[in-house]
């Protein structure tokens, strides 16, 4: 678990993309991270480095077999989504999640359909 989310450190893209790799592939070596990586070929020394800055994070563990790593993720996709949006509600709508479904609304990013499905689902879950 990332825990309290001011002690989270912010992933950068590359982290992002190679978190989500991970997740995908559920354990991997560095060599089976670079085919999967999207309209970039990085040297196999940079996504070792990632995964080590991502590992120094908190969010990738390892397990060792002799001079080779096998990386795995830490926490839960879940988990990181429900991170990020809480940082973006924190940051941008005052801890609102109220201001930051209206300003989806706004942006014509949900409908009003949608929304009704959003609280069907809610009540749903309310009487379980």
């Amino acid at each position: 678990m990332i825990g309290n989310s001011e002690n989270v450190k912010k992933l950068t893209n590359k982290e992002e993309e190679v978190m989500r790799i991970l997740w995908k592939l559920e354990k991997a070596f560095v060599k089976e991270i670079l085919p999967e990586i999207k309209n970039q070929k990085l040297h196999y020394n940079t996504v070792s480095t990632i995964v080590r800055h991502l590992e120094e994070k908190g969010f990738v563990s390892h397990n060792a077999y002799g001079n080779t790593h096998q990386y795995y993720p830490a926490i839960s996709k879940e988990e990181y989504k429900k991170h990020v949006i809480s940082l973006t509600s924190k940051r941008f709508f005052d801890n609102s999640y109220k201001s930051m479904v209206s300003f989806f609304a706004k942006e014509e990013k949900i409908s009003a359909k949608e929304l009704r499905e959003i609280l069907e689902i809610i009540e749903k879950d309310k009487k379980q």
